[in-house]
């Protein structure tokens, strides 16, 4: 089991961030990777008694759909977080989708419970 855990803080001008508590001693060990490629260039900063971790996200990892970028303790392999990006038309047009089922859905059960209260009263 790790000794460190990650908290998001926040993404701006495509740096992710986030601040790292450890219960030991040390530099934290840390990989962050994407599509199972090591992502380079992270910065991890000692700030008291945390360390903030900084994610540039590379140009070549923007594209249509879900990208997920994990982030893993070294010392013992155990995933500390990830965070996602998620762009692209298709998405779009998948969440309207979703949306108007969820929508005929809600009608559905309206008009069930509205019948079950007529009935009932």
């Amino acid at each position: 089991m790790s000794t460190l855990t990650l908290t998001a803080t926040k993404m701006r001008r495509g740096v992710w961030e986030g601040v790292i508590t450890q219960t030991g001693k040390g530099v934290p060990q840390i990989a962050v990777t994407h599509l199972d490629t090591p992502v380079p260039d992270f910065d991890l900063v000692e700030s008291g008694d945390t360390w903030v971790l900084r994610v540039p996200v590379p140009a070549e990892a923007i594209a249509d759909g879900v990208q997920t970028f994990l982030i893993n303790d070294l010392s013992d392999g155990t995933r500390l977080g990830y965070f996602t990006l998620i762009a692209g038309e298709a998405l779009g047009d998948d969440m309207r989708v979703e949306m108007e089922l969820l929508r005929a859905e809600l009608d559905m059960l309206k008009r069930a419970f509205r019948r079950h209260c007529v009935e009932t009263s």
